[in-house]
């Protein structure tokens, strides 16, 4: 628990994955902080203070001292707060569940991302193929409720966009013929207490990514 001393702030922006990977670490660790909503088309002096050089939401500020970069605050907030660890203690175990959500950022974000919101559709359809082929070396990866076991672990925090953009896009990723227990797991995840106090209305959700969707076509026509 963050004692009365510490001052935890998180500046976000609600319908962001990226944010809700930070929201759902605290929770897990019972962090108490004080959430600043930002606006990514009109960044606030508070933003471009804490993370200048990527100008980018989630930020953890605690105790004045500012982490950037969703995973980077998930491994800072599981070091800070020791309770509730959502990295493994074994230093294999650890390296794999960060190959594992490293991969989710290089490999699915991407074209999860393209297949969700490209207009062109020969470009979606190659992305779709893409991700479906990065999916199959999840599906193959899980081998339990949850990456982390039988509760939410480090690989499951980086995976939450996934299901995220499924539901936003309507897109039938995880079909338990295709994807059995990732169609498990996502299943799982909607139903864990934590993600469920944590994850906005579906509105907020599609609001974001409406933004977030527009903001890319304009930057590709110029």
């Amino acid at each position: 628990m963050a004692s009365s001393q510490e001052e935890v702030t998180l500046l976000g922006v609600v319908g962001s994955p990226f944010l809700h990977r930070v929201q759902i670490a605290l929770k897990l660790k019972g962090v108490e902080y004080k959430y600043l909503e930002d606006d990514l088309n009109n960044k606030s002096d508070l933003l471009l203070k804490y993370n200048p050089v990527y100008k980018m939401i989630p930020v953890l500020v605690h105790n004045e001292k500012p982490i950037s970069e969703s995973l980077v605050i998930v491994e800072y907030i599981d070091d800070t707060w020791k309770n509730n660890p959502i990295l493994p203690s074994d230093p294999y175990q650890r390296a794999l569940a960060r190959f594992w959500a490293k991969f989710i950022d290089d490999k699915c974000v991407v074209p999860a991302w393209k297949s969700a919101f490209m207009t062109d559709e020969k470009e979606k359809e190659k992305a779709k193929e893409e991700l479906f082929e990065t999916l199959s070396f999840l599906e193959n990866e899980l081998k339990g409720k949850f990456f982390g076991g039988e509760e939410f672990g480090f690989v499951d925090i980086a995976a939450v966009l996934i299901p995220i953009i499924q539901e936003i896009a309507g897109l039938q990723l995880f079909t338990s013929e295709k994807f059995p227990k990732l169609s498990k797991w996502s299943q799982d995840f909607h139903n864990h207490p934590v993600a469920n106090e944590v994850m906005p209305p579906k509105d907020q959700l599609f609001a974001y990514f409406k933004a977030r969707a527009q903001s890319f076509v304009a930057k590709r026509k110029n």
